[in-house]
């Protein structure tokens, strides 16, 4: 069996949207087969390794991966995509045989608090952002030097977004909307940073006046140079176009469940 992306969809198809698991041949090259699903689903998360399963594996980060195989997997890596976890690996048959396995699973992640139209208070957007994704992992960058990155730019950069690199990483909420790891600077002559973009060629930037960069406006410059404010920051504004289905630039329709892909080394 030639394995393709094409190969893999149909596979997944054949499993299902529910907790479902199919052997694979043996001849299988287990590495690629890997690769092309991190290609599609970003960095995984190691679940079991040469038979040992990592301690800190429960619901919110696989475990329903590893239910069909009680004590028999010896190799796992997972996936999160929407509602469902995604895996592959080694796993003994019940002949003792260990081969590999595609399995998937479903998902489950608090439901995130509403977000009204209006909202305002004293809300913490990035902790939202955490529920609203179910992320759970260990910061992926707690380590930037920032005040190398502000002084290269000349420019103090929103707290809240600082907070967002430090979290997440690189990679892109629902597999779309990209995280830069630093402003781009390409429209500054404009006013404008930007800290995120979408393979639409949309542009989330900042409008950076004044010196106070967490009062910095969101604005987002559409691939046709439309130009369109936000009066909220970074933070929030992810939060409204993952969960808010009126929103302009919404992607609520597409999952009802959020995630955050990984672009790093899987751990």
């Amino acid at each position: 069996m030639e394995f393709t992306q094409a190969t893999v969809t149909d596979l997944l198809a054949q499993l299902g949207p529910g907790n479902s698991y199919m052997y694979l041949p043996s001849h299988l090259d287990r590495q690629y087969l890997t690769g092309l699903l991190t290609d599609r689903y970003g960095a995984p998360r190691t679940l079991v390794l040469d038979g040992y399963t990592d301690p800190t594996v429960d619901e919110s980060r696989g475990a329903a991966l590893l239910v069909p195989f009680e004590d028999r997997a010896m190799k796992m890596r997972a996936w999160a995509y929407g509602d469902q976890w995604v895996g592959t690996g080694t796993a003994r048959d019940i002949e003792g045989v260990e081969r590999p396995v595609l399995v998937v699973a479903h998902r489950e992640v608090p439901e995130p608090l509403a977000v009204a139209p209006h909202e305002d208070g004293d809300i913490d957007w990035m902790e939202r952002l955490r529920r609203i994704t179910g992320w759970t992992q260990p910061a992926q960058r707690p380590d930037v030097d920032w005040a190398e990155v502000e002084s290269r730019l000349g420019t103090a950069l929103p707290s809240d977004y600082k907070r967002m690199v430090e979290t997440f990483g690189e990679g892109a909420f629902d597999g779309f909307l990209d995280l830069n790891q630093e402003p781009w600077t390409r429209l500054r002559e404009h006013g404008l940073l930007i800290w995120a973009s979408t393979e639409h060629e949309n542009h989330y930037c900042w409008r950076a006046d004044g010196d106070d960069p967490d009062r910095w406006p969101v604005v987002v410059r559409s691939f046709d140079g439309e130009v369109l404010p936000f009066d909220c920051q970074a933070a929030e504004f992810v939060c409204r176009v993952l969960t808010d289905p009126h929103h302009p630039f919404t992607m609520a329709g597409a999952f009802d469940t959020h995630w955050f892909m990984h672009y790093g080394k899987s751990d």
